[in-house]
């Protein structure tokens, strides 16, 4: 476990040294929200119709900034080829990954999240469930997007293969997480919604190491 955090520590002192971390994935997640109202017009009945939809696919998007960087960095400066040869399984290190990525991109999302769906004028009483949702979908997000990053690693202009490979499988976390928060805008139990989102995390959490770890091996080999 200490090596878990070692590297977790590590990986998150290197997101912000090297780019900004989090706070690119917050600008750019702002600015996307911020465009909607001009390209929909500002009329707040549409705007609170689409806010969560429009949140959803920002934090989306925003998430992927950074992931084709998750396993590229530690391949270019030898650091994988140790840590695979390491005594910490692979599955861990990807675990441990996933982890980083989320503290340094999704978590900041989430904080900024009350912020622009306000600005979106999303109800007041759906705040909550927004902030929960995210707090259940974007590390799901980050273990999906593990897997793809791992397919990609060492791929020259990885970048768009991997939002190929990644967006479809983001489908579901984008619709249970939108419509958690519809549901409770609208005064509905968001609860099923919720528990489908969570099972959707614990599934990637699951799958997502072995894959991530499994693709990190034949790209290592």
């Amino acid at each position: 476990m200490s090596a878990i955090a070692a590297l977790v520590a590590r990986d998150v002192r290197l997101a912000f040294r090297q780019g900004g971390g989090g706070l690119l994935a917050v600008g750019f997640f702002a600015v996307t929200c911020i465009l909607f109202p001009f390209g929909i017009g500002p009329e707040p009945e549409v705007l609170r119709r689409v806010a969560a939809g429009v949140v959803w696919v920002a934090a989306l998007l925003a998430c992927l900034l950074s992931l084709d960087r998750m396993f590229q960095a530690d391949l270019e400066d030898g650091s994988l080829d140790l840590l695979a040869l390491g005594r910490t399984p692979l599955e861990l290190v990807v675990l441990a990954k996933c982890l980083a990525h989320w503290l340094t991109t999704g978590l900041p999302l989430v904080a900024m999240a009350p912020v622009l769906a306000a600005l979106l004028n999303l109800e007041t009483g759906a705040w909550p469930m927004l902030l929960a949702a995210l707090l259940l979908g974007t590390p799901a997000l980050s273990l999906i997007g593990a897997v793809g990053a791992a397919l990609t690693v060492g791929v020259r202009r990885g970048g768009v293969l991997l939002s190929l490979l990644v967006l479809p499988l983001t489908v579901p976390v984008l619709i249970f997480g939108v419509a958690a928060v519809e549901a409770a805008a609208l005064g509905l139990n968001p609860r099923p919604h919720l528990l489908l989102l969570a099972g959707t995390g614990l599934f990637a959490a699951v799958l997502a190491p072995l894959a991530g770890a499994a693709a990190l091996r034949l790209a290592l080999d």
